[in-house]
């Protein structure tokens, strides 16, 4: 039956780790708060080792906390990752996406500096500073970054957060054959601003349940048998897989005269395995590509989405082309299971406005199955113990009300 107004936003008669507040999808302060306790705290992937293959390549990106970084490979082949910012007056370095330099240089005053940090010019420095202040002393600022399984660079800006193996919790482990057997290389890359918060999208991804909203999805995965046999695995630090999915393309390859043979090195041609790393990254493996979700969350309701699409090192130009094809038909942006998550969120997003008058979103669903909605709850798990607050009472308006 219809519900008034006072029923529409009373609490659920669920436990308060099966739905949350709509204002932690919404709320500005909310946000603000996940960027200190959140953002700045955990490992995040910000690009590949292949988009900065040689010596002396670098590229620009953007943590999810805010800050431009700059992505070098140095002579010595490591890579850094450093604030692209000039610490003379805090100029950005680099203005392109990507680019190749021996030295990075201010064009503010020509200060330049290494790939290692290191500042190796001020113009005019005994004129200006006298001994007062040297090359030594204005450095840039380097972040912790690691390559992780499958060449993928991870960074940290908080000097003393753990190693990454202890933040991923052997999570990725689960695609350990499909990233380890040949190196990946970048093929594509698409950015996408979404006027979305930031964790619709990625419940999105998590909730397997939602698979109803897909076409494509019906007809491929959801109809084969031991589709519902399948379990969501927990991991810590808010990590999350599923069991594997047979794909069976047979339904859509119907009068295209096209036939999906190619597969993955370490993986089988029909398996979907799917892996969700708290708070903002999703490993999408779908032979014979790999898509890789990243997050830079702008604010409650925009959100940068960059959508990485990779190949395997070496591939001929052929293999290149049948991975390249099969991605932009199916998975990719430009497929039509993106478009479709894009309409779910931004909806959730408008219908949501700024929280008040919404109701409490559920996770509730307790289903021996991947249509269970632990996958969701386990985020949110994780989210209420960095915030310090229960995502279902994020202003502790219970406990004010029971003082009373």
């Amino acid at each position: 039956m219809s519900r008034n107004g006072s029923q529409w936003e009373s609490r659920p008669s669920l436990p308060p780790t099966h739905y949350v507040d709509p204002r932690v999808y919404t709320d500005q302060s909310i946000f603000e708060e996940e960027r200190e306790k959140i953002f700045e705290k955990v490992w995040a992937i910000v690009c590949h080792e292949s988009e900065v293959p040689e010596t002396y390549d670098f590229r620009r990106c953007q943590h999810m906390g805010g800050k431009e970084l700059l992505v070098v490979r140095g002579k010595d082949k490591k890579i850094r990752t450093f604030y692209n910012q000039c610490p003379h007056r805090g100029n950005v370095l680099a203005y392109e996406p990507s680019g190749n330099a021996r030295h990075i240089t201010c064009i503010f005053h020509l200060w330049s500096f290494d790939t290692k940090g290191n500042c190796v010019e001020i113009t005019r420095e005994k004129e200006g500073y006298q001994d007062r202040l040297s090359k030594k002393d204005v450095g840039l600022r380097e972040v912790k970054s690691e390559i992780d399984m499958g060449g993928f660079v991870w960074v940290n800006v908080d000097d003393n957060c753990g190693p990454l193996d202890e933040f991923l919790d052997g999570s990725v482990n689960f695609l350990k054959d499909e990233l380890s057997t040949a190196p990946l290389e970048i093929m594509c890359y698409h950015k996408a601003i979404v006027p979305s918060n930031y964790k619709l999208w990625h419940d999105t991804n998590r909730d397997l349940y939602h698979e109803f909203l897909h076409r494509q999805n019906r007809l491929i995965a959801m109809t084969q048998p031991g589709y519902l046999d399948r379990r969501y695995h927990t991991f810590g630090h808010g990590h999350v897989i599923a069991d594997p999915s047979v794909n069976k393309y047979g339904a859509l390859e119907a009068g295209s005269g096209i036939k999906r043979q190619m597969g993955w090195p370490g993986g089988e041609a029909a398996l979907h395995k799917l892996c969700n790393l708290f708070p903002t990254v999703t490993y999408n493996m779908r032979p014979p590509a790999l898509r890789i979700d990243t997050m830079v969350p702008l604010g409650p309701d925009k959100t940068i989405i960059e959508f990485r699409g990779f190949g395997i090192k070496g591939d001929t130009d052929e293999e290149r082309q049948e991975r390249l094809r099969d991605y932009n038909s199916f998975w990719g942006p430009f497929g039509r299971n993106l478009p479709e998550d894009f309409i779910a969120i931004v909806g959730q997003a408008m219908a949501m406005g700024t929280g008040r008058g919404s109701p409490y979103i559920l996770h509730g669903r307790e289903e021996k199955s991947t249509h269970d909605e632990i996958c969701v709850r386990h985020y949110f798990a994780e989210w209420s113990r960095m915030m310090g607050c229960c995502a279902s009472d994020p202003f502790n308006e219970r406990s004010a009300v029971a003082a009373e």
